[in-house]
């Protein structure tokens, strides 16, 4: 399980435009491992500036080769930079796969309403108070499977664009002007949580009614849909698969 704070990197998938956390991951753990090259396999990809606090991953390496759990776990936050930490190390199944065997993720979109110095690079900071309660109405329909085009990407090459959304609400942080936007789905899109908080904020703001996310949904065109809302607020929070899969570190 690993956390990281997204700001300085170009998203999880190696890219030859800058510094990912996959590429991070996998020289730290050829180092550790003592191996010419790991491929690291997360349970999907984060763009850039996001965060996470629960993406999983995983890599194949001889099991003869490998350090126990433990000490991957100490010597890969050694190895790390201070953005990134790995949270959990297991060994896993030999067939486990961290992206096709997730069941489900849930992610976070973090807003505030008033300025704040020390959660400036996890938080949107939301200028007029928008109408959390039409925001919630609208979310509503978001509920169930659908197609979600309209919230994805137009250049992503992604062709199921289905959906199953079990949960999408803009909950209330113990009243001190932060809120978060929770929504869990079995996928998501290219884009899809950002189109999506960005849209439920136009409703918010009074620049769309409540009942148009359905409409927006139908149209399948992502020229219906508001703009992303900034990446920074989102994080990924959990992945989840059918069995535990930090039984024991040892």
């Amino acid at each position: 399980m690993i956390e990281y704070d997204g700001t300085n990197y170009c998203g999880w998938q190696r890219q030859a435009n800058g510094t990912s956390i996959q590429e991070s991951l996998e020289n730290a753990l050829a180092t550790c491992c003592r191996l010419p090259k790991v491929t690291v396999t997360g349970s999907g990809r984060t763009d850039a500036g996001v965060h996470a606090r629960g993406q999983i991953a995983h890599f194949q390496a001889p099991h003869d080769h490998l350090p126990v759990p433990r000490k991957i776990l100490k010597s890969l936050n050694g190895l790390l930079p201070s953005d990134i930490a790995v949270l959990r190390v297991a060994r896993a199944p030999d067939d486990f796969h961290a992206r096709f065997d997730a069941q489900a993720r849930r992610y976070h979109y973090h807003v505030s309403l008033q300025p704040t110095a020390l959660d400036k690079s996890t938080r949107l900071q939301v200028r007029c108070e928008p109408n959390f309660d039409h925001m919630n109405a609208a979310a509503c329909q978001l509920i169930g499977r659908h197609h979600f085009g309209a919230f994805c990407r137009t250049q992503s090459p992604t062709q199921n664009r289905i959906c199953r959304v079990t949960q999408a609400e803009w909950i209330d942080e113990r009243g001190r002007g932060h809120w978060h936007f929770e929504i869990t789905a079995d996928r998501f899109l290219h884009g899809m949580v950002r189109a999506i908080v960005g849209t439920l904020l136009e409703i918010g703001n009074g620049k769309r009614a409540i009942d148009s996310i359905a409409a927006i949904m139908a149209s399948q065109d992502r020229r219906m849909a508001g703009p992303a809302a900034a990446p920074h607020g989102l994080v990924l929070e959990e992945v989840i698969y059918s069995a535990p899969l930090f039984r024991e570190v040892t």
